[in-house]
């Protein structure tokens, strides 16, 4: 049987002449995972819209296409000129989930949800030809026991990060604009590998960079702390995500930087209490986000800060109240997002209920396009405050500005070249891609996450992050 898996592009990913670098970041480990419940015998391709040219003048028995809303119209004329080719179409993944009365109009099976346990019945069903028009897990998920991914299929040159690696499924909490309660909906929204499988898949992983994809690599307090001890002494350096509230609770995250941990994403989102429980983002109450920052560099660990502008708390000072706070405590990067309201979510349902929703063209959901009304901003002023977000937090200026307010020569060094090399130079991360450069760039990022050697946090300031948990 001939398989294709693909992933279609992003509208936002622009042309593939011309392709910002976090494009190429991490190949599709979610295609390559469901590839491995296919036969050995099966003739597999898989596709990376973003890296690689998608031929569709092939003959193929099976097509699997994942869907996230701003693919979605792609994935769908793909999936349309596939089925007219006779493949039978499977379409997955996070949009698809959440609108699957759209989605079924474009594929022959639609998945929901997560697909560790859907698939393999699918697969059975369609061997047989009885393939249900919907799969959905809700009970029994798991992804312990599961085949080893084929990661034989991706095209490691082809990614800054090849070795990318997720832990878990979902995330413990459930804030309001995320899409997680509606994939994970009917059953378990959080959980985990055992460690002996995490530990014999970095094994698997040549070279020492490893990211973890997980929405919350702190997630499983218990799970961490055996993971972090066994992995120290292995020489990996790696970048994860985590919380306000984990950042500053107990040990883990000292465990985490003795394991190799060298850059984190938080998701400090908004300032704003009343916006934080409008947006059910209780885990961010209360703490003290100064606090969680000190601990951070005081471990070497440079800060991926996420900030949500179009709250219904925020005002036109929003913009320079976030890029001024960023720049003042040495935020390594910063991502910026205008708040969009995904099919599914909370959020959604409750702009929906107040005619709130702008627009539904799914292209324009890319979190750089006002789609919904907001309380206090225009969309003009929400757009043009989101642009100037960037290019003033990017700006040479404040670059060095935060750069040198680190205490220690290598975290200055490291932030200024990290934040430098990653937005000014953008037209030369484009050639590097297209001459085939990337893999060359690998030993340079392992370079820039290289161990701050400081100490560790004093007595008074582990007195003071104790008072906080």
């Amino acid at each position: 049987m001939k398989v294709k898996l693909v992933l279609p592009s992003l509208t936002e990913a622009k042309s593939p002449f011309w392709r910002p670098i976090k494009y190429s970041l991490f190949p599709p480990l979610g295609l390559a995972s469901l590839a491995s419940y296919l036969s050995a015998e099966d003739e597999i391709e898989l596709v990376d819209q973003h890296v690689e040219k998608l031929h569709i003048d092939d003959n193929t028995d099976l097509v699997l296409i994942q869907v996230y809303i701003t693919n979605a119209k792609r994935a769908y004329r793909i999936a349309d000129h596939y089925r007219k080719r006779g493949a039978f179409v499977v379409l997955g993944g996070l949009h698809v989930t959440s609108l699957p009365n759209e989605a079924i109009q474009h594929a022959d099976t639609v998945i929901l949800g997560p697909a560790e346990q859907s698939f393999p019945e699918f697969l059975q069903d369609f061997k047989m030809k009885k393939a249900k028009k919907f799969y959905h897990a809700k009970t029994g998920r798991t992804i312990e026991n599961q085949p080893v991914i084929r990661r034989d299929l991706i095209k490691r040159e082809k990614y800054l990060v090849p070795n990318s690696l997720s832990i878990s499924r979902g995330c413990p909490h459930h804030c309001s604009f995320c899409y997680k309660d509606a994939f994970f909906k009917g059953g378990k929204s959080f959980y985990t590998q055992r460690v002996d499988e995490i530990l014999a898949e970095i094994d698997r992983l040549p070279g020492k960079h490893l990211y973890f994809l997980d929405d919350h690599l702190l997630g499983d307090p218990k799970l961490a702390t055996t993971l972090f001890r066994e992995m120290k002494g292995m020489n990996r350096v790696f970048q994860g995500a985590a919380t306000v509230e984990s950042i500053l609770k107990g040990n883990l995250l000292e465990l985490a930087a003795e394991a190799g941990l060298r850059s984190v994403f938080v998701g400090f989102e908004t300032f704003s209490e009343e916006n934080l429980r409008q947006s059910n983002k209780n885990q961010n109450l209360k703490q003290s986000y100064e606090l969680a920052v000190k601990r951070l560099h005081d471990l070497g660990i440079m800060i991926n800060g996420s900030f949500v502008f179009g709250l219904d708390h925020d005002n036109q000072d929003v913009f320079k109240r976030t890029v001024d706070w960023g720049v003042n405590h040495s935020i390594t990067t910063a991502t910026y997002h205008i708040l969009t309201p995904y099919p599914g979510t909370k959020l959604y349902q409750d702009l929906e209920k107040q005619n709130r929703i702008l627009t539904r063209d799914w292209d324009l959901y890319d979190t750089r396009h006002t789609v919904y009304e907001s309380k206090n901003l225009s969309a003009k002023e929400l757009e043009d405050g989101y642009e100037w977000a960037y290019k003033e937090f990017y700006s040479w200026q404040n670059i060095f500005k935060s750069s040198f307010a680190h205490d220690h020569l290598t975290h200055q060094l490291k932030h200024l070249f990290y934040t430098g090399g990653w937005k000014k130079f953008e037209p030369l991360w484009n050639f590097i891609i297209n001459t085939g450069g990337l893999k060359r760039m690998l030993p340079l990022l392992e370079l820039l996450l290289c161990e701050v050697d400081k100490a560790k946090a004093n007595i008074s300031d582990n007195a003071l992050y104790k008072s906080f948990q």
